[in-house]
């Protein structure tokens, strides 16, 4: 027992309140949605709040694991990557389609959606890959390499189809080359394949309502009431909200169902609307504060490793936000994406404090010293 307060002591206490301030900003704002047809009142609300204690205790259970072993050992990582890119493969001929997205595998009335499961995973075999073969990234058949783990999963991503979270994978992938090591010309070389790449989707991959997705969002009012609507919705909520917001429960996009998906797709939107200009500054503060955490485990990481780690970490979590964010103000097309911690989701809350419970036991277990709840780093408890 007093091992285990110790270890919740030492837990950096700062990265946890700020995820849990985003996590009660997205519950406040559920709160206030309607239920979907036949369901009961406050149905978002009653289930995410589930989904959230159920990744508490994933990231318990995480924190007082050792998983020290994944330095060393890559057959646990090897293995659960195979299982989700063949979770991936099957969905494309067996998963529920969602909004025309074959996405989410549903099992005793619960909805699981692998994307989510192994965006995390994905983090950590590059980690493992680039750690120990850092000194070897500016041979291209070791960059190669590391391409192939992250596009196989990627392209049956994109088949599902979900072009938002295939872009997610791929910008772990760069991010993470680039903290890596990654030499100049290999990048140059890399956005010179990335247009060409393309190219070729456009003219061969792509379907028609993501081309008119693009070409809409180039354009939002030449078609109001077909694919510029979600665009369009989505600006004016967020725009309505002014500067301190019309209030939580008084969100006319979001209760008045013209904003669509606005639990998940959708959820800046939403909380724009009611929060304001002034809600919007604090949910990006509490989101900057825990990606500097993040990093900063990283930078005082034990072992390449865990420095890679803590980087694709920031890396995926600043994306996916970043997306989210940018799809939401008419910045971005449209693309279907969640935003981390404040949408509505089990498999993504699952797999976010299954990740974040993995940051905190690589830094306790560090020799000699850890990031303490304080913001400094002190004597190590557990490895003194």
């Amino acid at each position: 027992m007093m091992r285990a307060f110790r270890m919740l002591k030492g837990v950096d206490w700062v990265l946890i309140l700020s995820v849990f301030a985003l996590v009660l900003l997205g519950l406040a704002t559920m709160k206030s949605f309607g239920p979907p047809a036949g369901a009961a009142e406050d149905y978002f609300f009653n289930r995410q709040l589930v989904w959230i204690f159920t990744g508490i205790a994933v990231f318990l259970i995480s924190v007082f694991a050792d998983w020290s072993f994944l330095k060393t050992n890559s057959i646990f990582l090897l293995i659960l990557y195979f299982i989700l890119v063949t979770a991936l493969l099957f969905l494309i001929f067996y998963g529920k389609s969602v909004r025309g997205a074959s996405s989410w595998f549903q099992i005793m009335g619960l909805g699981i959606e692998p994307v989510e499961l192994i965006k995390p995973v994905l983090v950590l075999v590059l980690a493992k890959y680039f750690s120990k073969r850092h000194v070897e990234i500016a041979r291209f058949a070791r960059l190669a390499v590391s391409f192939i783990y992250v596009a196989i999963p990627a392209v049956l991503v994109a088949m599902q189809p979900d072009m938002g979270s295939a872009i997610v994978l791929g910008a772990i992938w760069l991010g993470m080359a680039l903290a890596g090591g990654i030499k100049m010309r290999q990048l140059f070389f890399l956005f010179l394949s990335g247009a060409v790449l393309g190219l070729v989707l456009w003219n061969f991959a792509l379907l028609p309502y993501q081309k008119t997705r693009i070409i809409s969002f180039l354009n939002p009012g030449s078609d109001v009431r077909g694919a510029g609507y979600h665009a369009l919705q989505s600006v004016i909520a967020i725009g309505s909200g002014g500067m301190l917001g019309k209030g939580v429960g008084y969100g006319t996009q979001s209760r008045l169902e013209f904003l669509p998906e606005h639990e998940t797709d959708f959820i800046f939107a939403a909380f724009a609307e009611e929060w304001g200009f002034v809600g919007v500054l604090f949910l990006l503060f509490f989101l900057g504060v825990a990606l500097w955490r993040i990093l900063l485990h990283g930078v005082y990481g034990e072992s390449n490793f865990e420095k890679l780690y803590a980087a694709g970490l920031a890396i995926f979590i600043f994306f996916q936000s970043a997306i989210h964010i940018g799809m939401n103000s008419g910045v971005l097309p449209i693309t279907g994406l969640g935003m981390p911690f404040l949408s509505y989701g089990g498999s993504s809350s699952v797999s976010l404090f299954w990740a974040l419970g993995l940051l905190e036991s690589f830094s306790l277990r560090k020799k000699g010293i850890f990031l303490g709840s304080e913001g400094r780093f002190s004597e190590g408890i557990l490895g003194a």
